[in-house]
This record gives C-alpha cells, structure tokens and sequence, in this order.
C-alpha cells in the first residue's frame, strides 16, 4: 500500500504539481481512503520520501550488530545502505531528486531526514569514542563527513539521470574520509603561531631533500612582492 500511495502520488505531482496536489487527489487516485493514506503516511511530504524510515531502521541494526575494530569503515558501510535504497529504483530516485530541487518545502524536508542519518552515525561514533575529551566532537565531525561525502557522490550521479554506477563516485568520496579519519586519535597538538617579522610576513622551511616543504605566513595587507621576496630568501637558504 506504500508503494500504492506514493506511486499515485508521484504521477499527480509530475502532472499538476507538488503544490497543487492534494491528500484527496492523492487517495482518488490509488483509489483508498483518506484513513488508509494516514495510516502509512504522516503528511504529503512524508509521501515523498517513503523508504527512509526503513532505512533509518535498517542503519540501526546494522551498526548495533559490527565490533567496535573499525567504527569509521562502520559508519561508512552504514551510509551506503542509504546509496542502495536510492540505487534499488532509479527513475523515482531521479524523479525525487527532481522535485525536491523544484519545491522549497521538500527541501527543507530532506535536510531533517538527512540530519537524521547523521545523528544515528554520529550515536554509533559516540558510543565507540566516548563523551570525553574530544570524542564527542570526533563522533560529530566524522559523521558529518561521511553524510557530506556520501551526498556529494549520490548527487553526481542523480543529477546524471541516474546514469552509470552510482557507487563508484560514493565509494571514491568515502574513500576520502577514511584516509582522514582511521589514523588513532591522539592528543591535539598545541598550535603555536610563528613570530612575524618586521616586514609581516615569515617562512617556515620542514623535510629534507626533493620532499622539503617552505610554508609562508604573512599578515593581512602584506604586499605581495614582499610575500614572493621571503619565499624567494628561504628557497635560498635552503
């Protein structure tokens, strides 16, 4: 009956608009009742996203089921249970896409159910890094990351038209979070600001060899012919 209904509903939206349609219009044409529609379905926009509480569901278990050897590579194998929702049915992925870059109100929808994908990773995360220290920041940060990733991947190929692998430009981008976030976490480093000189700006030099790295730092305003005159001292001191 869900699919029943957001069928029915998607074909209306497609022909009149997510505006213009009804619960009624809806109902009419699934051809049910009003009760039916609100027994699977909150609101009109809950019709538009009719599988993401399975798959908030489904994202749950999964991380309450994996050992604690590798809660990043977890997080980031929960979100591409999201990718395969969206994958299982491509055309009313498109389509979906579509309608909520169309209408303003869906939008703002998506962004909550997005949110709630996030704090479920980031619960997981928390439960792994603990609430001390920097381990609730590290939970928020990593999960925000995978979500960011995750959705820059999906949205490449949902704007193709559902064109080619989706997973592969996903599985690249959390590739990505992973070689950020999978060395252990340590104590962060105090951060010390290089005295400037005279002139407002300094180099610092670091590595030896071919792999010898010169990093500037320079005050607001400095010109820029004496920022390349430091760069052009230290490649001369080097």
């Amino acid at each position: 009956m869900r699919e029943v209904l957001a069928q029915a509903a998607f074909q209306l939206f497609l022909e009149r608009g997510f505006e213009r349609t009804t619960v009624d219009d809806i109902v009419a044409r699934a051809g049910v009742g009003r009760r039916s529609f609100f027994r699977y379905f909150p609101s009109k926009e809950d019709v538009v996203f009719p599988d993401h509480e399975r798959c908030l569901a489904e994202m749950t278990e999964f991380l309450s089921a994996v050992d604690d050897s590798d809660p990043v590579g977890a997080v980031c194998d929960a979100a591409r249970i999201v990718l395969r929702m969206y994958a299982t049915d491509p055309e009313f992925s498109v389509q979906r896409y579509r309608l909520t870059r169309e209408v303003p109100g869906l939008r703002t929808y998506e962004l909550s159910v997005v949110r709630r994908y996030e704090q479920t990773l980031a619960g997981h995360l928390r439960g792994r890094f603990g609430a001390d220290g920097d381990g609730e920041l590290r939970a928020e940060v990593i999960a925000a990351s995978v979500v960011a990733a995750h959705n820059n991947g999906l949205r490449l190929w949902l704007r193709s038209g559902g064109a080619g692998d989706p997973e592969a430009a996903v599985d690249h981008a959390l590739d990505l979070v992973r070689g950020v976030w999978e060395r252990p976490a340590g104590p962060s480093p105090a951060l010390e600001k290089p005295a400037l000189s005279a002139a407002g700006a300094s180099g610092i030099t670091a590595g030896s060899g071919d792999s010898e790295v010169i990093v500037m730092v320079a005050s607001k305003g400095t010109p820029m012919w004496r920022v390349v005159q430091q760069i052009e001292a230290a490649v001369g001191e080097s």
